[in-house]
């Protein structure tokens, strides 16, 4: 069955002191574009994730992301104490210097000075990292389940769309049989009316009529189209990726179509090839999506 190009995972993995959320999501394009939001840490592992990706999705504008939780320890938060004894003592000598009285507390105006919270350790742990990258393959499945269901449903509306095709195909049947008889009656009629002689050759007219009646012939394009139709049906049921090779059928479906409406040259027919019109922008719409 075919997949949607529209999808969304997402996992989280525990750890020591964090919560490391995973979230990938999808949505249609032309080819396969990654954009990704990785944190300093595992920015170094950026290229084994595109590679995941690459190796489970073949289309897609897909966005990742790896967003950090810190749980709540005494370990938490790490203030550098070197640095906030050494700012202490420069700014108590300049005070000093400058006779500028010590009234006002020194500590909350040093805490709000750079580097006073040491940064936790930036070293990426090999274990730490085969854990999310564990994760990471959960969340690119849960994505292509997300898919998969999506294609499901857009399989089947796009499977009514072409039976509405082929029924409304069915009914140009009886228009088309009174159409041939009306045309050849009206250029009958016609030529009553403006050749005030019978001095002609009947024969031919009749070719000339035959002529014009083959050139408004529309049994090739039914034919053609009616195997469009079963064609598009039998690729459907087919695995992904499928959509640019339905994309190239529905285009042909397009063109015999407009064929038909073009030679059709009677009101009923044309209301029916708007119909089949209709629907089939609805398949093209849906197909915009399809992987």
């Amino acid at each position: 069955m075919i997949h949607s190009m529209t999808g969304f995972g997402k996992t989280v993995c525990e750890l020591q002191g964090k919560r490391i959320n995973i979230e990938v999501k999808s949505l249609n394009s032309k080819q396969l574009d990654i954009y990704t939001k990785i944190p300093h840490i595992y920015k170094e592992k950026e290229l084994d994730i595109r590679n995941l990706l690459k190796q489970k999705l073949d289309r897609g504008k897909v966005e990742f992301g790896i967003y950090i939780d810190k749980i709540e320890d005494e370990k938490s938060a790490n203030i550098n104490k070197s640095v906030i004894i050494n700012y202490y003592k420069q700014l108590k000598k300049i005070a000093g210097e400058l006779n500028i009285e010590k009234s006002e507390p020194l500590l909350p105006t040093i805490m709000r000075l750079p580097d006073i919270i040491k940064p936790e350790n930036d070293e990426l742990d090999e274990r730490e990292w085969e854990e999310i990258k564990s994760h990471i393959g959960k969340a690119i499945e849960e994505l292509i389940s997300f898919r998969s269901r999506e294609g499901e449903t857009l399989g089947k509306d796009m499977i009514e769309r072409v039976n509405m095709i082929e029924s409304y195909l069915k009914k140009v049947d009886p228009f088309e049989k009174e159409r041939i008889n009306r045309i050849r009656q009206r250029l009958n009629n016609n030529l009553q009316e403006f050749i005030t002689t019978g001095n002609f050759d009947a024969n031919r007219l009749e070719q000339e009529i035959i002529f014009y009646l083959e050139k408004l012939d529309i049994s090739e394009e039914k034919i053609r189209l009616k195997h469009h139709c079963s064609y598009f049906k039998e690729n459907l049921s087919k695995g992904s990726p499928i959509g640019k090779k339905l994309g190239f059928i529905s285009q042909e479906m397009g063109r015999e179509i407009n064929t038909l409406g073009s030679k059709a040259n009677d009101a009923d027919i044309q209301k029916l090839v708007i119909q089949m019109k209709d629907e089939l922008e609805k398949i093209k719409e849906q197909l915009l999506n399809v992987l």
